[in-house]
């Protein structure tokens, strides 16, 4: 095996996961109680004290956390250990509201650098791996995490950063880059980058650790395809530590959750009630082994489903599926749910790449319109037998099968949708939704 392969974790069986989790479980639970004021009053609130939390049977007793929790603390409402043990911070955008600050000792660094590494050793690096980092560094959490855990490796890292896509390609080249660490938006437009100047060739990438934004199996396969390598997905959220929470293997039929470190469960997003493995639910986390920014039961509105299947892989830790879906980038229109990646689809099936944008409107009697504009491919453009006409009709059937509602399309020109070197921009909502 890879020398970050650690069996005797990554291998454990479920009786010792339990055992080494309902420990750390009952010990995170007593330090977060004792040190974080803004959690033991939730705790009190319940009536639930440290001891009644006996082993991971009893978690559905502690109180939730959700995002505005974290911004009505903010900044140092969440904080379990003295600024002067922190030695690092990491944000989130703050593009719906106040930031969510998220604080880490050397012991947090160290242990998010641990499962970094296995999410690189999984995607089958080592140490004379070259590993190109491009997602953000900076508040980011994507940048710093992936860097982390390729210096853990023992590989040779490269602090790209996001934009400055010549160089991007350049450095690919010249340093023979392996591993590809970005957002799949980000890989695909690299993808179209690297074909355009045609050094294909000359890339010698085997894998790229794709995270930070929903994508499909379908751009998965668009992405192998144009990068010629295994494209694996990777989870993680600021809130928690950053990516690194969960990782595919070779076999891509889910995550694995770093289980050591962080216990998972998938609730009734309506009810709060636990649900059993296979059943789609919202994603639910409690970090057992961080020391200065520990959340007990944080719901992260992310869908999911849980499986606790045999891997061929030989991990033992729980898979969660992709994100089916985010509050967040969950859209309502006509009453409807709808996901940017029930579009992309659509879309990719009917031969048209991962390069659209959703628009939604709503006129004055208060009816909502929603409209995908979609990219021709540049084969669509140049070939005179391509009836836009028929094509757009056959995109709104695609549509209203997967989305159950009407959605007008409108097809342009290619390389009209602006391209994206950070995370893709898919929706704009123009809705003003607290119009009565």
């Amino acid at each position: 095996m890879p020398n970050y392969f650690q069996p005797e974790i990554e291998t454990a069986s479920r009786e010792k996961l339990d055992e080494l989790q309902n420990e750390r479980l009952v010990s995170q639970v007593k330090y977060v109680y004792e040190n974080v004021p803004y959690y033991r009053n939730l705790m009190d609130n319940k009536g639930v004290r440290p001891e009644d939390i006996r082993s991971k049977a009893d978690l559905h007793k502690l109180p939730f956390l959700n995002k505005d929790d974290l911004r009505e603390a903010y900044p140092y409402g969440l904080l379990a250990r003295p600024l002067s043990d922190c030695v690092r911070i990491h944000s989130t955008s703050g593009t719906t509201g106040r930031r969510v600050v998220a604080f880490y000792t050397q012991h947090d660094l160290d242990l998010w650098s641990d499962c970094c590494a296995r999410a690189i050793v999984a995607a089958g690096g080592t140490k004379d791996d070259v590993v190109h980092v491009c997602y953000g560094y900076g508040l980011f959490t994507g940048g710093s995490g992936l860097d982390g855990g390729s210096h853990r490796v023992g590989a040779l890292t490269l602090p790209m950063s996001s934009g400055n896509t010549d160089r991007q390609i350049q450095f690919m080249t010249d340093l023979g880059s392996t591993i590809l660490c970005c957002t799949p938006s980000y890989a695909a437009y690299l993808a179209e980058g690297i074909a355009e100047r045609g050094v294909k060739d000359k890339i010698k990438l085997k894998a790229g650790i794709f995270g930070a934004e929903a994508w499909t199996e379908e751009m998965r396969q668009e992405i192998e395809k144009g990068l010629g390598i295994k494209a694996y997905d990777i989870y993680g959220l600021t809130e928690i530590s950053g990516p690194g929470v969960a990782f595919e293997c070779f076999e891509q039929t889910g995550m694995h959750i770093n289980e050591d470190h962080f216990i998972a469960e998938v609730i009734d997003p309506a009810t709060g009630e636990v649900l059993p493995d296979g059943e789609k639910g919202e994603l639910v986390f409690t970090s057992i082994t961080k020391e200065a920014f520990p959340l007990l039961r944080y719901r992260t509105r992310d869908i999911c489903i849980l499986s606790h299947e045999k891997c061929a892989c030989g991990r033992t830790h729980v898979k969660m599926t992709k994100p089916l879906g985010r509050s967040d980038d969950m859209l309502i229109v006509k009453g409807v749910n709808v996901f940017p990646s029930q579009i992309e689809t659509v879309l990719i099936n009917q031969g048209y790449q991962a390069n659209y944008q959703i628009v939604v409107t709503r006129d004055k009697a208060h009816q909502d319109k929603i409209e995908v504009q979609v990219e021709m491919t540049p084969f669509m453009a140049e070939d005179d037998t391509f009836d836009k006409a028929v094509a757009t009709r056959k995109l709104v059937s695609g549509l209203k099968a997967m989305l159950g509602i009407l959605a007008d399309v409108k097809l342009v020109e290619p390389k009209t949708i602006e391209r994206s070197e950070g995370k893709a921009v898919r929706v704009i909502d123009k809705r003003d939704l607290y119009t009565k």
